[in-house]
């Protein structure tokens, strides 16, 4: 059975700590596959393009494959993406581990279903996630080296937003094309501002 780990997020723009969470995963895993999900149960879609993103992972060399889903649950995008004799394991974050296990997905036991059909990975993010007793054999802890709980592609947005120094939060084969693509939208945003 090949074992699929599933980095899936808006990766916008991508960060260490997905490097990071991808290079953890690969003990665990057979192949490393990133996805952006065309559509968000919890945001919206904006910033750089599906294209300019999929180009940043390229950039990147995080994944061995890249997906673009229609669906966002990780149930969705495990029923999309699933192929015969492959097992799907989703890689995360302790926050992204939290919001899944606790969406309300419209009746009771909707997670146990949900989790016959793939597992997960789950990285320190702001503490750790424990997975109630019944499902660990479920949802596992990844181990990864400190110093990435605070990166995010917020923090990254947000840094740029405000003038301060972000490209230490980014792999370094991307920070030109985070430049063109964020930097770029500030200053036209700055300048209609001040028009």
């Amino acid at each position: 059975m090949k074992r699929t780990g599933i980095l899936a997020g808006a990766f916008n723009p991508v960060t260490r700590a997905h490097a990071a969470l991808a290079q953890a995963a690969r003990s665990a895993v057979d192949e490393i596959a990133c996805v952006i999900p065309r559509s968000y149960p919890h945001k919206e879609l904006h910033g750089a393009t599906i294209e300019q993103r999929v180009q940043m992972i390229e950039k990147a060399r995080i994944a061995d494959r890249i997906e673009i889903t229609e669906g966002g649950l990780f149930i969705d995008i495990a029923r999309e993406l699933r192929r015969p004799g492959e097992e799907i394991i989703f890689v995360c974050g302790a926050d992204a581990a939290e919001r899944v296990m606790h969406w309300d997905y419209g009746g009771r036991g909707a997670i146990e279903r949900m989790l016959q059909e793939f597992s997960m990975l789950v990285a320190p993010r702001v503490g750790h996630y424990i997975a109630p007793e019944h499902l660990r054999g479920r949802v596992h802890e990844l181990h990864m080296p400190a110093g990435y709980e605070d990166v995010s592609s917020t923090e990254v947005r947000s840094r740029i937003a405000a003038g301060e120094a972000w490209a230490e939060l980014v792999p370094e084969a991307i920070v030109g094309m985070v430049r063109g693509i964020y930097d770029a939208g500030q200053e036209r945003r700055s300048k209609r501002r001040a028009d």
